[in-house]
């Protein structure tokens, strides 16, 4: 992935940390037609979001440990 795309990873990333997100909501929110802009699929890839199924609601997207440190690192 390009430099120009980690600010919107880390964008990305800090979105879902305010709280976990539907999986519906994450691909309305963030989809695009631009192949060289899968956001969130890169963040999902590195490690930073993670797919869950939670009963009664279904399939959300919450940041994992390693997303919360890219967070801290930085300085969001």
């Amino acid at each position: 992935m390009s430099e120009i795309a980690d600010p919107l990873v880390l964008d990305f990333v800090e979105w879902v940390a305010r709280e976990p997100r539907a999986y519906a909501e994450v691909i309305a929110t963030w989809k695009t037609s631009c192949p060289r802009l899968t956001i969130w699929e890169d963040a999902a890839e590195r490690g930073y979001v993670t797919r869950e199924t939670l009963p009664g609601i279904g399939l959300i997207i919450a940041v994992t440990t390693d997303g919360e440190k890219l967070l801290r690192t930085n300085g969001r």
